[in-house]
């Protein structure tokens, strides 16, 4: 069971991320609607990359504050 202090802490964590997805969204979609040399297509997978990664620890996060309810 987590205490107050890490629910608040990890709330707070969750929302860091989000913010950070959502930029790097945004930072994605520009660097993809314009036209780019191959290295900039590089830095646009590993923007992906981190997304996916923000994307695993958001939904564990998640899972962690919100219990499981049996059926």
């Amino acid at each position: 069971m987590l205490t107050e202090n890490e629910i608040a802490d990890a709330r707070a964590t969750l929302n860091e991320l989000h913010v950070e997805h959502r930029d790097l969204n945004l930072i994605v979609e520009h660097l993809a609607g314009t036209p780019l040399p191959d290295q900039d297509q590089l830095l646009i997978q590993r923007l992906k990359k981190r997304k996916l990664l923000l994307k695993d620890k958001i939904y564990q996060l998640e899972k962690m504050l919100v219990p499981d309810i049996p059926a």
